[in-house]
């Protein structure tokens, strides 16, 4: 495909994965606990930690889109394509976890992809390097946020915290794989911009 085409293609992988149904995944959900919560309050608050860690996978399928389609290197977008194909289970997961508690997904998650995938093109046309820098410090401080939520979580909230704990252990297999892939350590400036962006989308995406 033309960069035309690829750029449609990945507009309309976009549209899907910020507004369409739950995709496709290749492992099961790894809840397998009996649901025991009752208290709506906790429902409510898992919902909303839920809806984040669901943002922030959108948002992750953004990034690699956007660093695969802005690098030439055909190596860097297999990796970003074998990390976004692995974490849709993500995605699918905290889709499914969002039902059971009788919630949804952000209704700002176009926003949030749209932003996302900006700022991973940004990264792919800085070079390969800094790419998989940008890659390893996304996967190190999402790793670190998913560690904060198994301890946010309601304590009945067992199946919640079975999906966190296999997202965080894949964020930081993926982040080792960019360190091992040639990653350059981002200046410290920009590792508290992406924190605070960070921030800001999941004190949205708790509520909306």
């Amino acid at each position: 495909m033309n960069r035309i085409d690829q750029l449609l293609t990945q507009i309309g992988n976009g549209l899907q994965i910020a507004l369409g149904p739950s995709p496709a995944h290749s492992r099961r959900t790894p809840a397998v606990s009996e649901d025991k919560l009752s208290n709506d309050t906790d429902k409510r608050h898992a919902a909303g930690l839920m809806r984040i860690n669901h943002t922030g996978e959108v948002c992750a399928q953004a990034l690699y889109s956007g660093q695969a389609f802005a690098s030439r290197n055909p190596d860097i977008q297999s990796r970003m394509q074998q990390a976004a194909d692995e974490e849709l289970d993500h995605l699918a997961w905290c889709s499914q976890r969002l039902e059971e508690l009788g919630s949804q997904p952000s209704r700002l998650n176009l926003v949030w992809y749209c932003g996302s995938w900006l700022m991973g093109a940004t990264a792919g046309l800085a070079g390969d390097s800094w790419n998989l820098g940008f890659l390893e410090e996304t996967e190190r401080q999402v790793e670190a946020h998913l560690g904060q939520h198994m301890d946010k979580l309601p304590a009945a909230d067992n199946r919640s915290r079975e999906i966190v704990a296999q997202m965080k252990l894949d964020e930081a297999q993926h982040a080792e794989m960019a360190r091992e892939s040639g990653a350059s350590q981002l200046p410290e400036s920009v590792k508290s911009a992406m924190a605070f962006s960070a921030n800001i989308m999941k004190q949205i995406a708790y509520r909306i």
